[in-house]
């Protein structure tokens, strides 16, 4: 078998039987392509590589300049294709003795409620109705923790409003298309509120075809990432925000202000979706750090 079949089987595995995200999918392809071509050039089969190959192809991509997170993402795709082709080819693991470097964990970026505010506020301009949407999204990115790409693939059956407390609901798609239900605060409802009566209609109206999106464009089809993106990082930057601020960004606000005010880990494991509360658990380390920091200042006896 060659390399370029083991590895069609092993992109069809992880999509079918792990249903894992398309974006997901092709990290592992270009990974995987990045090993072809460093086997190909030394005229190795895949089925025969050894622990010290594994090693040359890490060199390999230090060698190249790649960052440290890259790097890991590289490694794990070939553990992870390794034990596939072991389990379903007998294939030796030549990955086993494959040290993972003890890199830091980088604490996810998040900003001040101020700023969070600011930036908001900043995402909707005077004369200019499609704002609106623009402020929507940002209250929603903010309001429910959920990712750039579960809101732009939302659909208007997807908000669900509960009209003894007027709270609304979203039922948000996560990686490997598990669902999740998240309320939103009022200020997000109110934003949506607003988008989907004065501008939603007039937006929808310039399209041929109907469209059941939530976001639309000016052309009245779904928003894109690329034009939520620009749009953050314009209000970003009239917000004067000099930090680099990316839709995750929110999420990751979402997540520590939540932790910040008492919330219990688990209830902000199943807002974000994370199948795993571990990875839930990097937040905590940014509020034990601002305990630090108080306490540091704060103690008379915290600093000689």
């Amino acid at each position: 078998m060659e390399i370029a079949i083991a590895s069609s089987n092993f992109l069809n595995h992880l999509r079918v039987e792990r249903g894992l995200a398309d974006n997901s999918i092709s990290a592992y392809r270009r990974d995987l392509h990045q090993f072809e071509v460093f086997l190909d050039e030394r005229h190795l089969a895949f089925n025969g590589v050894t622990p010290q190959v594994i090693v040359e192809f890490r060199n390999f991509l230090l060698q190249k300049g790649l960052a440290e997170t890259s790097l890991q993402r590289a490694l794990s795709t070939l553990r992870t294709f390794y034990r596939y082709l072991s389990r379903e080819e007998g294939v030796i693991d030549p990955t086993g003795d494959l040290e993972k470097s003890k890199q830091s964990r980088r604490l996810p970026k998040a900003l001040t409620v101020a700023e969070v505010i600011s930036l908001i506020n900043a995402a909707e301009r005077e004369g200019d109705p499609v704002t609106l949407r623009d402020r929507a999204l940002l209250e929603l990115l903010y309001g429910s923790g959920a990712r750039i790409s579960e809101l732009l693939n939302l659909d208007l059956v997807d908000v669900h409003q509960f009209a003894e407390t007027e709270t609304e609901t979203l039922k948000l798609r996560g990686k490997g298309g598990k669902e999740r239900i998240v309320p939103l605060g009022s200020f997000a409802s109110a934003a949506l509120r607003d988008y989907l009566v004065r501008v939603r209609p007039q937006l929808a109206a310039k399209s041929i075809r109907p469209t059941n999106a939530l976001f639309l464009n000016r052309r009245g089809t779904r928003l894109s990432r690329q034009s939520a993106w620009q749009f953050i990082f314009d209000a970003a930057k009239s917000a004067g925000i000099d930090a680099k601020v990316s839709p995750h960004v929110f999420r990751h606000s979402y997540a520590t202000h939540l932790l910040d005010g008492g919330a219990d880990i688990r209830v902000v494991q199943e807002l974000l979706g994370h199948a795993s509360v571990t990875t839930t658990q990097i937040y905590t380390l940014i509020t034990i750090d601002k305990v630090r920091e108080t306490y540091s200042l704060a103690h008379p006896r915290a600093r000689s």
